[in-house]
């Protein structure tokens, strides 16, 4: 097999190997690496059946990270893919009310992000060996909410890395900030900042783009890389848990081999439905994807009009981690949409950057068909919440109701039929106050977060994750703030 090169959203010529691309994280224009073309599968989709987790992601990987070996591989995803997930599937599929959800919240820190996030500390090392990278690595990452804990889970101790978490102060639920704050490790740092994720990750970005700031960090030995999908080692991985979800139906018998199925998922940042449409231009059977926003709808504004536009009100909803307004993975889709031309790529980013917006052409709306972009109002996520727990018992968090939402209106507007796979993001133990409000709010309201945990797992006669259980009575070990112009100072000062 040939190797498979990447390039950058923004500048064609460069190209690098996928460990040179793993250890950057983002590239030196500002631009997202991109793999120079998608590779087909090489495995039969009736195989899929009767593969595990650890053998489907080697299929993936192997197609992407062309200059690893089988054995460096192999020890990566034998790593990621052990007992620190709670369900030996590692990402189950369960039916409730006629839709399919791949349960994503079965690791260590109860959220998708963990897919990846467990496997990348073992990618960037690796890559790091293979280049003769001696400088520390100093991850910078903005969360959301969920992204912050998982990376530092990943990373915290890990040899010859540092990382660094900025997250919007109070724009995050209770548990997911304690889940920061509580974390241990003598490499991590985490930052709370005034401002919202959109500030914290345009801040990150400006730093890697930052000549001066590079060059200061690395006269103290250190060198920048990323732990958000903005990171290609991160994106990769995510591509194996949509292609095991088909699998997975193959073996339930809910499908047969080549039948198209949906894919729906709840995205702010787009790199978690980036990875489903890599999934099919690999060849795996899907039809639509679904593109499910809450109220910061730029998404879906964006695949109806052709107009991407950030200038609007910024909405703290009870799904804070798709609270975004700048979705940083869609330009790698843009790029493919306009034909791989990095010149209208970084065209549209400087109109994004200095006007807050950009209008793509007609063709290139054209080569959107195989998404559909819905919206779903908190009130609606409420009742999506309730009425599947009423009618099956089972619960949402509120990211995946948003989903669910979203794809009822779907199927109301064409009447498809296909079998569809909605990506459960969270645990619902991450979001209890609103989960257990949308199902009976006069029952649970006034209760502490962990009062309202065991609720939860009366309810839903699932246990209390051990993510919930490790922080009721952990110490707080990171109490620092600041304005978002004092970030840089925050990093200058770590790299010490």
């Amino acid at each position: 097999m040939s190797e498979l090169f990447y390039t950058t959203t923004r500048n064609k010529d460069l190209k690098v190997t996928a460990s040179q691309a793993i250890i950057k994280g983002l590239a030196p224009d500002g631009g997202l690496f991109v793999p120079e073309y998608i590779p087909e599968f090489k495995v039969s989709l009736d195989d899929l059946k009767d593969m595990s987790y650890r053998q489907t992601a080697m299929e993936v990987m192997k197609l992407f990270l062309t200059d690893f070996t089988d054995e460096e591989l192999k020890n990566c995803i034998d790593s990621a893919y052990d007992d620190k997930f709670d369900n030996p599937v590692i990402a189950p599929v369960k039916e409730a009310g006629g839709a399919y959800y791949l349960e994503l919240f079965h690791g260590q820190t109860i959220a998708f992000k963990d897919m990846a996030l467990s496997i990348l500390p073992h990618l960037m090392t690796t890559s790091a060996k293979k280049n003769g990278v001696n400088d520390e690595i100093l991850i910078l990452t903005a969360t959301s909410g969920d992204t912050g804990k998982a990376a530092m889970a990943g990373f915290a101790d890990v040899p010859g890395t540092r990382i660094m978490v900025f997250y919007p102060k109070g724009g995050v639920s209770n548990i997911q900030e304690r889940q920061m704050v509580t974390q241990k490790g003598n490499n991590v740092k985490v930052v709370g900042v005034n401002g919202n994720f959109d500030d914290c990750q345009s801040a990150v970005k400006k730093m890697f783009a930052d000549s001066k700031l590079n060059a200061d960090i690395k006269e103290k030995g250190f060198v920048f890389s990323s732990a958000n999908s903005i990171n290609i080692g991160r994106l990769v991985p995510q591509i194996v848990y949509y292609v095991y979800a088909y699998g997975q139906l193959l073996k339930q018998g809910v499908i047969e081999a080549g039948e198209k199925i949906n894919i729906t998922v709840p995205t702010g940042n787009f790199g978690n439905i980036l990875a489903a449409h890599y999934a099919k231009r690999m060849g795996l059977p899907v039809d639509k994807l679904i593109c499910a926003s809450n109220e910061n709808k730029v998404l879906y504004d964006f695949f109806k009009t052709g107009v991407y536009d950030k200038n609007r009100e910024f909405i703290l909803t009870s799904s804070p981690s798709m609270d975004i307004l700048i979705s940083s993975n869609l330009e790698r889709l843009i790029y493919h949409i306009a034909g791989e031309d990095s010149e209208v790529t970084a065209s549209l980013m400087k109109d994004l950057s200095e006007k807050g917006r950009y209008e793509i052409t007609d063709d290139m709306k054209a080569k959107l068909s195989d998404f559909y972009g819905g919206t779903a109002l908190e009130s609606e996520v409420f009742a999506k919440i309730a009425s599947l727990y009423k009618d099956t018992g089972y619960v949402l968090d509120t990211h995946t109701a948003v989903a669910g939402a979203v794809y009822d209106k779907y199927v109301k507007d064409t009447q498809d039929t296909n079998r569809t796979v909605i990506a459960s993001t969270a645990s619902p133990y991450k979001f209890a106050h609103s989960v257990l409000s949308a199902i009976d709010k006069a029952k649970y309201d006034g209760l502490g977060d962990f009062e309202l945990a065991d609720e939860l797992s009366a309810l839903s006669k699932v246990a209390i994750p051990e993510a919930i259980q490790g922080i009721k009575n952990a110490p707080v070990l990171h109490d620092t703030v600041c304005d978002i112009d004092g970030i840089e100072e925050q990093v200058r000062g770590f790299a010490q």
